[in-house]
């Protein structure tokens, strides 16, 4: 009998009374809206378990801080600081993922002493594939 009346203490949700979370910059274009980041395809010997604590750390801050403004303002910025930059296709040395086709751009930003997170865009997505931390993915200027 107690166990019946602690089921009956419980509330059940009314079933249309399910609220989703609303973000209205969503509805913007993706200009105008600042960068998502994903590391979905990372590869393996450029990924994040190869670089040390203190590069983990520039990461995640230089991540955060371009999460704070739009992909607008990071290409009006120099490219050493929270801006980017074109890297091409013929300049990775490493294998780039079968699901890349060969209309994607890659692009370079700068995390931690100015090693490059290289990946590419799709709408306001950033997604991380190589994180260039001894600059061995590509020529660099």
């Amino acid at each position: 009998m107690a166990k019946k009346r602690a089921l009956n203490r419980i509330k059940r949700p009314a079933e249309n009374r399910r609220q989703l979370v609303v973000f209205p910059e969503f509805a913007e274009d993706s200009e105008k809206r600042p960068p998502e980041f994903s590391l979905r395809y990372l590869q393996k010997s450029y990924c994040i378990s190869c670089c040390q604590r203190d590069e983990k750390a520039g990461l995640v801050d230089k991540l955060h801080r371009l999460s704070q403004i739009t992909w607008l303002e990071i290409k009006s910025t120099g490219r050493h600081q929270l801006g980017c930059e074109k890297i091409s296709r013929e300049a990775i040395k490493a294998p780039i993922p079968r699901h890349i086709t060969e209309d994607v751009d890659f692009l370079a930003f700068r995390f931690h002493e100015m090693k490059p997170m290289v990946g590419y865009r799709r709408d306001s997505t950033f997604f991380i594939v190589w994180l260039d931390r001894d600059f061995t993915l590509y020529k660099h200027d």
